[in-house]
Formats: structure tokens, C-alpha cells, sequence
């Protein structure tokens, strides 16, 4: 990169995938299933897993839902349907497929150690861990452009299939950017689009000169400013030549395996717990909210113009056991300084993460495509963590 002070370029690559993309059905469904269980019971504790496969969807894992009876089956079977699986042709069909459902009570063991006989504020970590945040101000959300535009065209790719304005769209999918930089001390600053690849899912009966003429006008140039792109940007679109089986057919899918999609594309760092099907006592979902929050807040008060935050937690221990910031040599004030900034500003323990960021709401399966982060708070406000804290310093 060269000594300090000196100004470099580099390339950096973030991808994304549909909403029709197997571990993103996965993920939907597994916040679905989180999502009844809070409507009806907002302390619900839930560790909800899904598998699917061709014909088949599967969901496992521990739930403690009081005064309730929840049809898991339709909550399954709903968000399939909401997600475009409705032929089997297309990989999965909500009518036909067959839905399993192995879910049964938290373990009495982690119940006594986390939040049985404690105030709300005092809930306990409900397991160890360690989780990050992370902001740039590189974009008007904070996120880098890389991870933003990959997400974006996912999402475009989905609004063009459901409007019709490319009906030979099916629901898998995959997006990836990579992106020229200048590095700055420390301060990034995106130059120009590099790469971009597209592997969408299509109805057997389109050519791949109509594949791929639409997603150049009908997806690229309506997300990607002109600004970025340039004679010299590359386009690999569906480069595969065929791409008609897709979805659960072509491929299994799991809850959490799209972790780095979920946050940051890359850039930060990343702890390794997933967050889909996982109510807020536990901290590899909440705790990773809050600590985007403080990063972004920090970046939002001009204390930098990147930062990273870092949370750890012991099962059964409420406070975080250590807070770690870097501002990569971009803070306006020390990174110990703006450390201490954090500790005056925000408590992370995790009952006080789930009343600051009002998280014990039926809100998670929006979460679960097209990212965690990065939403605007004023589209939708039930991204709490989003909403920067006006910090006291």
C-alpha cells in the first residue's frame, strides 16, 4: 500500500445473492418462524435452523413460546410462497414441497444462566462470542460500495422478476462488484467500477443475448451511477451460458451460510455467528446490531471516516468483557480516546441492546436479504441500529 501519507489503488471485490438463493431461503424462513413466535410472545426465545433441499424444506432447533400454538407449517410454506417458489420447475413449490418440523423447548440449563430471575436489564449473554461492526463514510449509508451495489442489484433483480419487467427472471440469483480504491491514510475513496458479475436463474425459452442485454440496462445502469462505470468496466453476465435449474433443485441450502452478504462484504471483520432464526437474547445476532450502531455512530459524529468495533461476551455474563475500536488511523481524537467515548455513551449489555434498539419486535425476516446494514432508517425505521446516537463528548 506504500509508506504513510502516501496515496495507492487496489481492487476490492463484495458479493450478494437473491432472496431465491437457497441459504437465503434458509435464512427467510428461519426469521419467519422468529417473527410469529415474537408476535405472539415478544420474550419468545427461539434458535431456529433451516434445510432445504429439492422438493423439501426442514426446520429444526429450540423455541419457548408462551400461551401460543404456532402453525410452523404455514410459516414455512408463506415465506416460500412470498419468495416466488411456486413451481417446481423453478426448484421449490410452496404447495407441493414437503415441509419438516423438528422444534422443540430451550434447554432448561441455558434458561436458569442467561434470563431466568433477572431484570431486563441485566439478561445475560447467551453465549459467548465475539462480534463487530463497522462503518466507512464512503457512501451516504455508511457501508462500503462494493458490498452496497452487489446488494443493490440482488434486490433489483427481484424487483424486475415480481413487476414483470423481466419475466424470464427466476428467483436464484448472485451478484458481484469488485471496485477500484484510493487509500488515503486510512480514508478510502472509490474510483470506478472494475467488474461486475450477474448469474440470475431464467425460464428455458430466453436467449442469452436477451439475459444478458436486460440485466446491462434493466438491472446494471439502474443501480450503478454512470459515474463508476467506464469503457474499461468488465461485465460477466450469467457467464455460465445456462442457468434454468436453480433454487433448493440446484443447490441445498442452510441458515447462515451468507454471513459476510449479511454484513460488511468483506471489509470489517467478521465474528462467525450467524443471525437469522435467532431472537435478540442472543448476542451473535444482538450484540452485532449494537456494535454497527456504535461504529456508525462514531463515523456519523465526525470522530472518523472508518471504524471498526469489536464486542466479546461470556453465557451467563451481562457485560461486554472487552470493547475494541479502530478508527485505521482515521479519528479525529485517539482510538483510545474514542473508546472512552463509547463506554460513556452506550451500555452493551445485552438487556439494555434490546431496550435501546427496541429489538424484541416481529422485524427480523425483512433482515434476512439484501443485508443487515446499510438500510435507510427513514424507509425503514424498524432498522433501529441504523439510527446514529447523537454522542456526548
Amino acid at each position: 500500500m506504500g509508506s504513510a501519507g502516501e496515496t495507492s489503488t487496489f481492487l476490492f471485490t463484495s458479493e450478494s445473492v437473491n432472496e431465491g438463493h437457497p441459504d437465503k431461503i434458509c435464512d427467510q424462513v428461519s426469521d419467519a418462524v422468529l417473527d410469529a413466535c415474537l408476535e405472539r410472545d415478544p420474550l419468545a426465545k427461539v434458535a431456529c435452523e433451516t434445510a432445504t433441499k429439492t422438493g423439501m424444506v426442514m426446520v429444526f432447533g429450540e423455541i419457548t413460546v408462551k400461551g401460543a400454538t404456532i402453525d410452523y407449517e404455514k410459516v414455512v410454506r408463506d415465506t416460500i410462497k412470498e419468495i416466488g417458489f411456486d413451481d417446481e420447475k423453478k426448484g421449490l413449490d410452496y404447495k407441493t414441497c414437503r415441509v419438516l418440523v423438528e422444534l422443540h423447548q430451550q434447554s432448561p440449563d441455558i434458561a436458569q444462566g442467561v434470563h431466568e430471575n433477572r431484570a431486563a436489564d441485566d439478561v445475560a449473554a447467551g453465549d459467548q462470542g465475539i462480534m463487530f461492526g463497522y462503518a466507512t463514510d464512503e457512501s451516504p449509508d455508511f457501508m462500503p460500495l462494493t458490498h452496497s451495489f452487489a446488494t443493490r442489484l440482488g434486490k433489483r433483480l427481484t424487483e424486475v422478476r415480481k413487476k414483470g419487467i423481466c419475466p424470464w427472471v427466476r428467483p436464484d440469483g448472485k451478484t458481484q462488484v469488485t471496485m477500484e480504491y484510493r487509500k488515503e491514510n486510512g480514508h478510502l475513496v472509490p474510483l470506478r467500477v472494475h467488474t461486475v458479475v450477474i448469474s440470475t436463474q431464467h425460464d428455458d425459452n430466453v436467449s442469452n443475448e436477451k439475459i444478458r442485454a436486460d440485466l446491462l440496462e434493466k438491472v446494471i445502469k439502474e443501480v450503478i451511477p454512470s459515474k463508476y462505470l467506464d469503457d474499461k468496466t468488465v461485465y460477466h453476465l450469467n457467464p455460465s451460458g445456462r442457468f434454468v435449474i436453480g433454487g433448493p433443485e440446484g443447490d441445498a441450502g442452510l441458515t447462515g451460510r451468507k454471513i459476510i452478504i449479511d454484513t460488511y462484504g468483506g471489509w470489517g471483520a467478521h465474528g462467525g455467528g450467524a443471525f437469522s432464526g435467532k431472537d435478540p437474547t442472543k448476542v451473535d445476532r444482538s450484540a452485532a446490531y449494537a456494535a454497527r450502531w456504535v461504529a456508525k455512530s462514531i463515523v456519523a459524529a465526525g470522530l472518523a471516516r472508518r471504524c471498526l468495533v469489536q464486542l466479546s461476551y461470556s453465557i451467563g455474563i451481562a457485560s461486554p468483557l472487552s470493547i475494541f475500536v479502530d478508527t485505521y488511523g482515521t479519528g479525529t481524537k485517539s482510538d483510545q480516546e474514542i473508546l472512552e467515548i463509547v463506554k460513556k455513551n452506550f451500555d452493551l449489555r445485552p438487556g439494555r441492546i434490546i431496550k435501546d434498539l427496541n429489538l424484541l419486535r416481529p422485524i427480523y425476516k425483512q433482515t434476512a436479504a439484501y443485508g443487515h446494514f446499510g438500510r435507510d432508517p427513514k424507509v425503514e425505521p424498524t432498522f433501529t441500529w441504523e439510527i446514529p446516537k447523537k454522542l456526548e463528548f
